[in-house]
């Protein structure tokens, strides 16, 4: 990219930020198609880096897989990853009390449309790994989880005696398995940490093998479980000031190699 191109970057971040907070996502994404053809998909990568990440939330909660989105292609791994701390503060007051399962299935479509956008395998992993490396990352894919939380300590188990050879034929048929396992395979730290986010009496998945959940969802469970709507009031309290950029979470690796 010339040095050129490279000076027009300022000022194409300061657009795409002004149409985004002023609620114009259709021509954000028009200014990011732009640079694209003009300058190539690297100046869309750059403004992505720079742009402020509750900017960055803001637009990408507006797509999911199915709307097409050229910040959805091109968003950097930790670009993403930063955004993701500020995606509860796009979710609407009453609806985490009163829907919480349309959020986290609409969290699982954003977050399922970054990740299989393309279909380069190192891209994937790199976005998983960005984004369970912090506390709130460990939150959102919880998040998820908890949708089908049998099926995730089903899969659980399956990593464990299986590692690097495991699938997601599971009894399930939902997405989220092949997304679990590639978060297993991408950070074995990341998977391990949504586990214990949404399991919270375990220290690491080895103890939740022999762990079966009750058939009636609303039965009482032998071991705490959070709810959807807890992870989701969870994560809203996790949303940084403005005032403070996101950081990298202080937990302690909780690795098993599970794939070594």
């Amino acid at each position: 990219m010339s040095d050129e191109n490279k000076a027009n970057l300022p000022a194409l971040t300061k657009q795409v930020s002004e149409l985004v907070l002023a609620g114009s996502l259709e021509h954000a994404e028009e200014a990011f198609s732009h640079a694209a053809d003009e300058h190539g998909d690297y100046a869309v990568a750059e403004v992505l880096s720079t742009l402020p990440p509750q900017v960055t939330a803001l637009h990408l909660s507006g797509f999911d897989g199915a709307k097409t989105s050229v910040a959805t292609l091109l968003v950097p791994p930790k670009a993403w990853a930063d955004s993701l701390a500020y995606i509860a503060a796009t979710w609407p007051d009453n609806m985490i009390e009163d829907d919480p399962e349309r959020i986290a299935e609409n969290l699982f479509n954003h977050v399922h449309g970054i990740v299989y956008a393309t279909d380069d395998e190192e891209r994937r992993h790199e976005l998983l790994q960005e984004a369970s490396a912090t506390d709130h990352g460990a939150t959102v894919f919880a998040i998820l989880w908890s949708l089908a939380p049998r099926e995730i300590l089903e899969l659980a188990g399956e990593i464990l005696s299986k590692g690097r050879y495991v699938t997601a034929q599971t009894s399930g048929d939902s997405d989220i398995a092949p997304l679990a396992v590639d978060l297993a395979k991408a950070s074995e730290d990341g998977w391990e940490r949504s586990l214990l986010e949404l399991f919270p009496d375990f220290r690491h998945s080895a103890e939740m093998a022999d762990v079966e959940l009750p058939d009636d969802p609303d039965e009482e469970s032998d071991f705490m479980q959070r709810s959807t709507r807890e992870l989701l009031y969870r994560l809203r309290k996790q949303v940084p000031s403005v005032r403070s950029m996101p950081r990298r979470g202080t937990r302690r690796s909780m690795g098993t190699d599970i794939f070594s």
